[in-house]
């Protein structure tokens, strides 16, 4: 039996036989973490690792080689295939990853009664036990006789246990849990992680086996995050959202097989998650009083095309350093904002504490928001209302000019298309789509141009 101490990065699961300062494989400094592996040097996993694929594995030149296209299975879930590209790939190994309590064993456990239409679902739980899964399923309604539950968390029972069933796909809720018991390291650890992962993404290929793992995304670097296996799955998906609301955003940061832009909205209701078929209701506000400090915005997420809120507050500061928060969008960005306001614009902004929040809690790190941001910060100063029924789209120079973005047409036609009146953007970028639209394009080229454009 082989006993050695090695260090691994925490954030990208870098291994080094000693302790580094700085993580060669993601940059990230102090990120190292002791373990102590104890492990047999016949490795049952092992040996089946080199073995089959040495069997199976030749030399081709790339030109001979056959491309196939991939089967895709439907989720059930418009919203979710659209993430994973248009539904999820046979025999991939795909990583589902949220804080406890954002409802990844809720969406997952529906999709379970979505995929037993298809095939045989086998359900490995390694942190509930059957009667907790049994009340969720009743609670969703799911029930089916091609979807098995299996407790356990022991790796090699259950990959006797997939041999034994070969079933179609593949739950495992959650990897963190899961152990070899091989490797002495508790579970949880990046070192049983990274094996653990290895092992199920050996059987999903091999069997053809469309596997989903949950992971939980944590603060503490000893049980390892999603981040740590991002680079051995095919697809890791996010759910985003705050525990107060009830929204869930889907998003996905890698994809083997699609665009890693999509996203996809749920609400958290008591049936389960729910697809929000149009995502700008969300996002906006529904109300009939015009209040200063806000401005509307449309934002590109892959494929969709969002209508979101923007709002702002300046107050008087009572502080040498006045206050700056942002909810929603880059705090580095707002600071400039806030300097191209100043030098540009003539505002007195370093006696004010601002604060800026995008509601429904998304998270925007395009530059298009720019000039709505920029709009509500001086509306929230002046104390003036903007028009209900205005957008902004524009990044703004640190000289103050507005720049063009992408996918104009694409959200120029989404914003008339929900009855706005006027497009405050940047006029070259207008071109030939000025009168082909039913909303009013306006065209600027500086921010203090679009001020006094809509008469502040």
């Amino acid at each position: 039996m082989a006993s050695n101490t090695v260090f691994f990065c925490k954030e990208c699961g870098y291994e080094s036989a000693k302790w580094l300062g700085k993580c060669p494989g993601c940059n990230s400094w102090n990120s190292f973490v002791e373990e102590k592996i104890n492990k047999k040097s016949s490795s049952k996993s092992s040996k089946g690792y080199s073995s089959t694929f040495s069997n199976v594995s030749t030399v081709k030149k790339l030109n001979d080689i056959v491309v196939t296209k991939e089967i895709r299975l439907d989720t059930g879930y418009d919203e979710l295939n659209r993430v994973f590209g248009g539904g999820i790939v046979e025999g991939s190994l795909n990583l589902i990853g949220g804080e406890p309590g954002i409802g990844k064993s809720t969406l997952i456990m529906q999709v379970c009664s979505k995929l037993a239409k298809v095939g045989a679902v086998l359900y490995i739980s390694g942190e509930e036990s059957e009667t907790q899964v049994k009340l969720r399923a009743d609670r969703l309604k799911v029930s089916s006789d091609n979807i098995l539950f299996y407790n356990e968390t022991n790796i090699d029972s259950i990959e006797d246990k997939i041999e034994e069933i070969s079933p179609k796909f593949c739950i495992v809720d959650s990897i963190q849990t899961m152990y070899d018991e091989e490797i002495s390291s508790t579970p949880g650890s990046i070192s049983q992680v990274k094996e653990v992962t290895a092992r199920l993404m050996y059987q999903a290929k091999r069997k053809k086996i469309t596997t989903i793992v949950i992971g939980h995304v944590t603060k503490d670097g000893v049980i390892a995050g999603p981040r740590i296996l991002e680079h051995m799955v095919d697809t890791v998906i996010y759910i985003e959202g705050e525990r107060f609301l009830s929204h869930r955003i889907v998003r996905g940061v890698k994809n083997r097989f699609g665009s890693t832009n999509e996203i996809g909205i749920f609400d958290m209701k008591d049936e389960g998650m729910v697809e929000v078929k149009n995502m700008s209701d969300i996002f906006l506000t529904k109300s009939d009083k015009n209040l200063p400090g806000t401005a509307i915005v449309a934002t590109v997420e892959g494929t969709s095309t969002i209508l979101m809120e923007v709002q702002a507050l300046t107050t008087h500061s009572y502080y040498n350093m006045p206050r700056r928060v942002a909810n929603g969008i880059d705090i580095n960005r707002l600071n400039m904002l806030i300097a191209v306001l100043e030098k540009r614009c003539k505002l007195s902004l370093s006696t004010q504490d601002i604060y800026v929040n995008v509601i429904g809690g998304m998270r925007v790190d395009e530059p298009a928001v720019d000039l709505s941001i920029a709009m509500a910060i001086y509306s929230s100063y002046k104390n003036i209302a903007i028009d209900p029924q205005t957008v902004f789209l524009g990044e703004i120079g640190l000289t103050g000019e507005i720049r063009n973005i992408t996918n104009f047409e694409k959200r120029i036609k989404e914003i008339s298309k929900l009855g706005y009146n006027k497009i405050y953007t940047n006029k070259k970028q207008i071109g030939s789509l000025k009168g082909k639209v039913e909303a009013e394009l306006i065209g600027v080229s500086s921010i203090d141009e679009a001020i006094n454009k809509i008469g502040y």
